[in-house]
């Protein structure tokens, strides 16, 4: 049988309170054990931040490890129905401020504490449910997809920053484009680095008119060009956040530069058979570098 810690209060509010830290601390795992370059930038962020970053990169993650992951002995209809059944009791959580799922009970605390609205949640699951069949995008349907799968979740971690120091800078309307660009160059990059396993694992081809099993450097370089235009633009909001997110998310920047510098210096033909990373001591570095570098 459970029992509370000795000297705790037993009342109604105490376990709620204890329950809240408990979805908290399940959202902190899962980022813990996926992510190292997001899990890094967000340890610099200050608490009350860090943990409405945590749970909504925890909601995201679950949804893409239901499409990604899929189980051995299931399938796609499991997957669809997984995925529906999360995204209603995501829906519900916000109404009701409570889930007995505590990954989408710590986001739907965040949500209702940040104003994270179900407008930037609509997107995201039409995406997730994108990737349950092979696609071949178009430049419509692949911007579609960016913005449900990336482009929101920076606006929800935007949300985030600005609820932590409300009226501390810029507006929410001022930093959204920035937050959008800098989502797209994060997710437009993994999709370039996981190239080859995306296709020949799952069957995926994200970027229009791109053959993975022919990439050229020129493609290649294109693609990049795209990448680091987004990054650029999202680097010139990095200043106009406040201090409690701003160091995280400039390390963040710093992280992703780097690993575009790599993926350009690396052959076409090797992007279809590895996945290029940043090394732990580069990011050591890139981490010290990021901080120490004068406001401007």
């Amino acid at each position: 049988m459970f029992r509370l810690p000795p000297g705790a209060n037993a009342g109604p509010l105490s376990a709620h309170r204890t329950y809240d830290e408990v979805a908290d601390a399940s959202a902190a795992l899962v980022i813990k054990r996926y992510s190292t370059s997001f899990g890094l930038a967000s340890r610099l962020l200050e608490p009350p931040v860090r943990r409405h970053v945590r749970n909504v990169y925890a909601l995201v993650r679950v949804a893409d490890e239901i499409v990604d992951a899929p189980r051995p002995d299931g399938s796609t209809e499991a997957q669809e129905a997984t995925l529906t059944e999360l995204e209603r009791e995501t829906r519900r959580a916000l109404g009701t401020g409570h889930s007995g799922n505590l990954v989408v009970h710590a986001f739907a605390r965040t949500a209702r504490e940040t104003g994270i609205e179900q407008g930037l949640l609509d997107p995201f699951f039409a995406s997730m449910r994108a990737d349950l069949t092979p696609v071949e995008h178009d430049r419509a349907s692949f911007e579609r997809y960016v913005h449900g799968s990336a482009e929101v979740v920076g606006l929800m971690c935007l949300r985030a920053f600005l609820a932590a120091e409300p009226g501390a800078g810029a507006s929410y309307d001022d930093l959204a484009a920035g937050a959008r660009r800098l989502g797209a160059a994060f997710q437009k990059l993994n999709f370039l680095r996981d190239l080859g396993a995306d296709y020949e694992a799952l069957g995926r081809s994200y970027f229009p008119d791109v053959d993975p099993t022919r990439l050229d450097v020129a493609t290649r370089d294109a693609l990049l060009d795209d990448i680091d235009a987004d990054l650029a633009s999202g680097a010139r909001s990095l200043v106009l956040l406040p201090p409690s997110s701003r160091r995280a998310v400039r390390v963040a920047h710093a992280l992703f530069g780097e690993l575009s510098r790599r993926v350009r210096a690396t052959p076409p033909e090797r992007l279809g058979r590895m996945r290029v990373r940043v090394p732990d001591p580069v990011k050591a570095r890139l981490l010290v570098t990021s901080l120490l570098r004068p406001e401007r």
